[in-house]
């Protein structure tokens, strides 16, 4: 083998998956999820496949940096980090959808070149005939815990057909979303999505989840869509109850005056983004656990990097999740699986995807007793399905969404909707 494994081509397809009906803080999720998937090849053979998202802003960065990274080496992860940067320049963007916090012009590089990492790694581990976890310092554990992620949700899109899941608009209907959740995967952690009814409904339904598994971690994410006050009473209501509270209130200053007050940790994906939140939130004391995301702390060596930050400060690390693919699932295991002080189960969407819709070939990856076993064979172990990949294009250029937008979408369905932090 050369010393040198440099990059031939690159290809970046947006593909479209359905996505059910599910409410959140800013709105509803529109009928179909948007991805994109990049895949590298190489003048060695191998090739390697990243995933990321697919709004147009972005894919046209992914563009831009794709042609920049022609000729380079796939090992010189720091070169095609630089390459990135410089081919970005001072672009900034948004793909925050409401849901995140305020991205900077290092944010914007991080997201846009962590899905060609990931593929580097991809190509390294199968050059090194090792998995992606090797590369990281090793798989501490053989299996990723992953939590039950619940949404309120209608039962089905204005015009489609219910889905398999029902409604869920109430505390009784949640817990048997759950129940199902649980049945079928195994899960041992539950996560609500909130910040779409007044709190204390919110709050019944944590403690009618409580009542139903009384032994399972439990966690309230309001998106950001309560006071301050508001998330201290409601905090204090549910001591005892809570795992971890996970973004109650908007902006560091918020989650710093909650914090001092509810007995329970905050979790955060919302106030800490970036690198360059870390310090602020740090010295205000405003979180105890940071939810990384490899897609938007750009790539795995850097989300290692943060998992260091969190040894290093005490803090609590667990992982966000938006609605995705094999591709990232099998990126997000790797991580999980070689970061030791993961302290909390991870989330995930994976649920809510339509089994039959994805990029990858079935039989790799498999939810059992709520983990996902590692993939041990080289690379990221998944193989790309190009039949499906296909076919999920074509429905992202049949679909017309081309990004996403909560709040458009339900304010297509009514106007007076609006997106409001905090909102009670």
């Amino acid at each position: 083998m050369s010393h040198t494994v440099r990059i031939t081509g690159i290809t970046v397809t947006p593909v479209a998956f359905r996505d059910p009906a599910l409410l959140n803080a800013v709105g509803v999720h529109e009928p179909y999820a948007l991805r994109a998937i990049v895949e590298v090849t190489t003048d060695a053979g191998p090739t390697g496949v990243g995933e990321t998202y697919a709004d147009e802003e972005h894919l046209a960065r992914l563009a831009t940096v794709s042609h920049a990274l022609i000729g380079q080496d796939v090992f010189a992860l720091n070169a095609i980090l630089a390459r990135t940067r410089a081919a970005l320049g001072g672009s900034t963007g948004d793909d925050s959808h409401g849901l995140t916090g305020k991205i900077t012009t290092g944010g914007t590089v991080d997201r846009v070149y962590s899905p060609f990492e990931v593929a580097c790694l991809d190509i390294q581990g199968k050059i090194l005939g090792r998995p992606v976890s090797d590369l990281l310092g090793g798989a501490v554990r053989d299996e990723v815990p992953f939590s039950a992620y619940l949404f309120y949700k209608w039962a089905a899109h204005p015009g489609h057909q219910p889905d398999s899941w029902g409604e869920a608009l109430c505390p009784e209907q949640i817990v048997a979303q759950a129940r199902t959740m649980v049945d079928r995967y195994g899960f041992t952690a539950l996560k609500l999505k909130g910040g779409v009814f007044p709190p204390d409904q919110e709050a019944d339904a944590i403690r009618a989840l409580r009542t139903a598994f009384p032994h399972l971690p439990l966690r309230l994410d309001p998106n950001a869509a309560w006071t301050p006050e508001t998330a201290v009473r409601i905090g204090a209501e549910l001591d005892g109850v809570l795992e971890y509270l996970e973004d109650p209130t908007p902006g560091i200053a918020g989650m710093a005056v909650v914090a001092g007050e509810v007995p329970m940790p905050l979790a955060t994906n919302m106030c800490v983004v970036g690198f360059d939140d870390v310090e602020d939130a740090l010295r205000a004391g405003a979180v105890g656990i940071i939810l990384s995301d490899h897609h938007y702390w750009g790539g795995l060596h850097r989300s290692k990097i943060l998992s260091g930050i969190c040894d290093t400060f005490g803090l609590g690390l667990s992982m966000h999740s938006n609605s995705h693919l094999g591709v990232s699932l099998a990126a997000m295991v790797h991580l999980a699986a070689a970061t030791p002080n993961l302290t909390y189960a991870c989330d995930t969407h994976w649920p809510w995807k339509d089994e039959s819709e994805d990029v990858v070939r079935p039989g790799v990856l498999a939810f059992r007793n709520g983990s996902v076993a590692v993939p041990s064979t080289p690379g990221l172990g998944v193989e790309l399905d190009h039949d499906a990949l296909a076919r999920l294009h074509e429905q992202y250029l049949a679909c017309g969404l081309r990004n996403r937008d909560d709040t458009g979408y339900m304010r297509s369905i009514d106007p007076a909707y609006q997106a409001l932090k905090p909102r009670w």
